[in-house]
């Protein structure tokens, strides 16, 4: 997608289309979280980006192999398999997150599967279990699209600049339970033991990591925004300069987030280098504060120096 078409996406305009969506990805985040060996900081558990949505990738039932992929060009949720042809569903105004659970459901048992599953949502106001929410039924399919061909010029702006890292990084997917497009550096070393953190944030930050995400915004920060973090936040990270102009630290929780609207990239005249300039500063931020090796986790990989393939 041209830079130039980076489109407004207000939060107010699409918020009980992004809700609908939200709670659609959480039944095929919970799919992926049962049927993949865990990885760690549950990098098992993410969406992956396609050309045409968010897919689950490969899973495993025995001998069965599946994938789930939200197609939100082709409208339709789909289902591959080793067992049958391709299945699906639309994606349409009015599928409620009950009749969309269902659906997920009545294919997997077409393939022989019968999953076990928390069947409720995780990490969000909602509590309804899905197999009884139909109030969350509103779905704008150019609304979606829109933020998606958003995400995926962010996905790809995030790997370019994962590039010239040589350490332990996360490809750009998509946490379901908040529905954030996130990269993560590591360090290689282990973060502090916290007693009173839940299985799923110990597990998430037991080393060192410096973030960067995408979230399309929600109650408390009710507009698109980029943001970046380092945990554990070393001291004075909130005092370190970001960019570019409208970055700011903001608290959240017991520490801060770096964040810049996604307006202030829309509108910019160079929208990539003005979100590369943001990366660039939360990470060097977090390096600096936290005592990051810096020249050895940088890559000396150079591709004017090997041949293209």
């Amino acid at each position: 997608m041209p830079e130039s078409l980076l489109a407004p996406l207000p939060y107010e305009a699409w918020e009980p289309t992004k809700t609908t969506l939200h709670l659609w990805c959480q039944v095929v985040g919970k799919l992926r979280l049962r049927y993949t060996p865990h990885r760690n900081h549950w990098w098992n558990v993410t969406l992956h980006l396609t050309p045409h949505g968010l897919s689950t990738l490969r899973l495993r039932d025995g001998d069965t192999f599946f994938e789930i992929e939200l197609d939100l060009i082709g409208r339709a949720a789909i289902l591959r398999s080793n067992r049958r042809a391709t299945s699906s569903f639309p994606l349409e105004d009015g599928l409620s997150v009950a009749a969309f659970y269902r659906r997920i459901i009545d294919l997997l048992h077409e393939i022989g599967v019968d999953p076990h599953l928390l069947a409720k949502p995780y990490g969000v106001p909602m509590t309804t279990p899905f197999a009884q929410d139909d109030e969350h039924r509103t779905y704008d399919p150019a609304m979606a699209r829109r933020w998606f061909e958003v995400t995926t010029w962010t996905a790809d702006v995030f790997e370019q600049f994962a590039a010239g890292f040589a350490g332990k990084q996360s490809p750009a997917h998509l946490f379901w339970h908040s529905f954030d497009l996130a990269m993560a550096r590591f360090n290689g070393r282990r973060a502090p033991e916290r007693p009173e953190a839940n299985i799923v944030e110990r597990e998430a930050y037991s080393h060192e990591v410096i973030a960067f995400g995408f979230w399309p915004g929600d109650a408390n920060v009710p507009a698109p925004t980029y943001y970046t973090y380092t945990a554990p936040e070393p001291p004075a990270l909130a005092a370190q300069p970001l960019a570019p102009d409208g970055a700011a630290w903001v608290p959240s929780g017991s520490g801060h987030l770096g964040t810049l609207a996604y307006d202030v990239v829309r509108t910019a005249a160079d929208p990539k280098a003005t979100l590369t300039a943001f990366l660039r500063a939360g990470y060097d931020a977090g390096t600096r504060t936290a005592g990051w090796d810096v020249e050895a986790l940088a890559s000396r990989f150079s591709l004017t120096s090997h041949a293209r393939g």
